[in-house]
């Protein structure tokens, strides 16, 4: 969920149990409906896929039913050890996602599920992902739209206004705490606008090769996230590594 610097680490170490059992709480957030549509959008193996920031492992588990032979990692212990015990992937790591401990071009598939938003330093990770990425590999990420972060539904109706509260072009640092169905959830990163991620990439070396804005599955969206049938939610992009010259 984070990159293992800093105050993030410190953030997701401490609320690590609570992480867990809000993510392990089946159709409680807005993974449940998005997560056929994921699995699309990923594709299907075979392949040594990494994940990145895997958390208690759900989006290693989709990746292990997509086909792949996944790889976990995360600077959480406590992360890594549940997901062990889910038996999330087939190898595990505990590491920061800008300190990759594997070898130049080791996989076709790495994905980041959320976890770009919590990194301090997105250009060094996307250069470690870059690395460990085969050169007709695929980088698969999810993010939190960036218009999404600045903003929020005025109310719960169906047809409420969003209201636009922060400046779009800034990168700030976010601190909410969210209480849903009895369960208490701290969140904690940084908002930044979509040329962020885009330039970070190119610095990289890697071309976005898809763009999508996904829709909650009106079949399992709960009356809490209709309002993002209207507006996205999250921002999914592919990105390749650019042919060297």
């Amino acid at each position: 969920m984070m990159d293992g610097k800093g105050k993030d680490r410190a953030h997701w170490t401490r609320i690590a149990n609570d992480w867990i059992k809000w993510a392990r709480t089946p159709s409680h957030d807005a993974f449940w409906a998005y997560r056929g549509q994921l699995a699309e959008f990923i594709g299907k193996g075979p392949g040594d896929a990494l994940e990145i920031g895997c958390g208690e492992g759900r989006v290693s588990r989709l990746l292990t039913e997509c086909g792949f032979r996944v790889t976990a990692t995360d600077p959480v212990e406590a992360f890594i050890d549940a997901a062990k015990d889910a038996m999330s992937a087939n190898a595990f790591a505990v590491c920061a996602a800008d300190t990759i401990p594997f070898p130049d071009n080791s996989f076709d598939q790495v994905t980041a599920y959320n976890v770009l938003m919590d990194v301090e330093d997105v250009p060094a990770t996307l250069s470690e992902v870059a690395r460990v990425l085969k050169p007709d590999g695929i980088l698969t990420i999810s993010i939190v739209h960036p218009f999404a972060d600045i903003g929020s539904f005025q109310n719960a109706g169906p047809n409420a206004p969003f209201v636009i509260t922060e400046p779009y072009f800034e990168r700030t640092q976010f601190e909410e705490t969210m209480v849903q169905d009895g369960l208490e959830m701290s969140f904690f990163g940084w908002s930044q606008p979509l040329q962020n991620y885009a330039a970070a990439l190119e610095q990289a070396g890697l071309a976005i090769t898809s763009i999508k804005e996904p829709v909650p599955d009106p079949k399992s969206t709960p009356d809490r996230l209709k309002n993002w049938q209207r507006l996205p939610l999250f921002l999914w992009l592919k990105a390749r590594p650019l042919a060297k010259t």
